[in-house]
């Protein structure tokens, strides 16, 4: 088959898709008109309420990865990554415990990453970490839990990112994720170390129109994709608000048995609050007698893996790197728990 037949047979599946998920979309939201109508209101509200407050994540993001393809500074950003893959991973993790994001407002972040070639590494401690913890996180969780759990969960945030960043280089070194990225998302692939091909970078790539017409293609590209899977899950967030409440999980969570931390981190991974929503409950909780270990289970659990973010993650990986991340998210969130509960004890 011809390059040219390639690649008409590739724009056509990325086509299919983006119609299906579309949609999808847009049929569920019919339904719902006509079935819970004001409920679907809801949902509306609440998805565009959460896109607003992403938007600026979200266009940076966008951004920067339109401007490092159209100028070919992405072939930089791949080479700077290559070759220190240790120190990478830790300064990820760092950096990643530090960064203001929330578990939905990283997706676009890496999302760039992953398409300008970083490494999945160093992505995957930067993707674990980053939602768990930043300074204004720290100083509600010290005010209300106090400050051995907040520096407990800053802690926790820099394990769990360790974790998975050296847990992923160790299995691709083995030969596992040769190609972490779904067909058509940074060219399929890239994630897993490889440099792209070299090329001039072109910073005033305005200046040429072959390059601006790249720039606007992959602006639009990257904004119709990350905006139908945001939406998917924001809708999904409100729907999980809607029908399971806050006192549903209380009432899982709320005893200090020997299952309750992992109890806590199995029903924190599809949990829908993010971390400034658990803090409350989790304070209420452990007031009335819950585990100091389940109560971070908990958090970190949601706080990585909540079901927002995770429907963004499986739209940008394939399925067995999905699969990975959520059983990272599980693994680090009950060594957090057993771990803080040992500290407390």
């Amino acid at each position: 088959m011809s390059d040219i037949s390639l690649s008409i047979a590739g724009a056509a599946r990325r086509v299919y898709t983006f119609d299906r998920v579309w949609l999808t979309i847009f049929a569920g939201l019919l339904l719902g008109a006509l079935l819970v109508p004001l409920q679907t209101a809801s949902s509306v509200r609440f998805a565009a309420d959460g896109l607003l407050q992403i938007a600026p994540f979200l266009a940076i993001s966008i951004g920067l990865a339109a401007y490092a393809k159209a100028s070919g500074a992405d072939n930089l950003i791949a080479k700077v990554f290559q070759g220190r893959p240790v120190q990478m991973v830790f300064a990820a993790a760092f950096f990643g415990a530090l960064s203001p994001f929330c578990s939905c407002g990283v997706i676009p972040l890496i999302a760039a990453l992953l398409a300008m070639g970083v490494p999945l590494a160093p992505v995957m401690a930067f993707w674990l970490a980053s939602p768990l913890m930043d300074p204004q996180m720290f100083l509600l969780t010290m005010g209300a839990l106090g400050l051995p759990f907040a520096i407990g969960k800053t802690a926790a945030a820099l394990g769990v990112g360790l974790l998975g960043g050296f847990a992923t280089m160790t299995l691709q070194r083995a030969g596992g994720f040769a190609m972490p990225l779904r067909e058509g998302i940074g060219d399929g692939g890239c994630g897993a170390g490889s440099v792209r091909s070299d090329g001039d970078v072109v910073w005033k790539f305005w200046r040429d129109a072959a390059r601006r017409l790249k720039f606007t293609d992959e602006a639009w590209r990257t904004t119709m994709f990350l905006g139908k899977w945001l939406l998917v899950a924001f809708l999904a967030e409100s729907v999980m608000l809607a029908y399971v409440p806050a006192e549903t999980i209380a009432g899982l969570l709320g005893g200090d048995s020997f299952w309750a931390i992992p109890l806590a981190a199995i029903v924190g991974v599809p949990a829908y609050m993010n971390g400034f929503a658990a803090i409350p409950l989790m304070s209420g909780l452990m007031e009335l007698g819950m585990a100091p270990g389940a109560a971070m289970a908990f958090m970190v659990a949601g706080g990585v893996s909540c079901i927002p973010a995770a429907i963004a993650v499986f739209a940008l990986v394939r399925p067995p790197v999905f699969i990975w991340y959520l059983g990272l998210a599980l693994v680090g969130s009950l060594g957090a728990g057993v771990g803080f509960q040992l500290f407390m004890t």
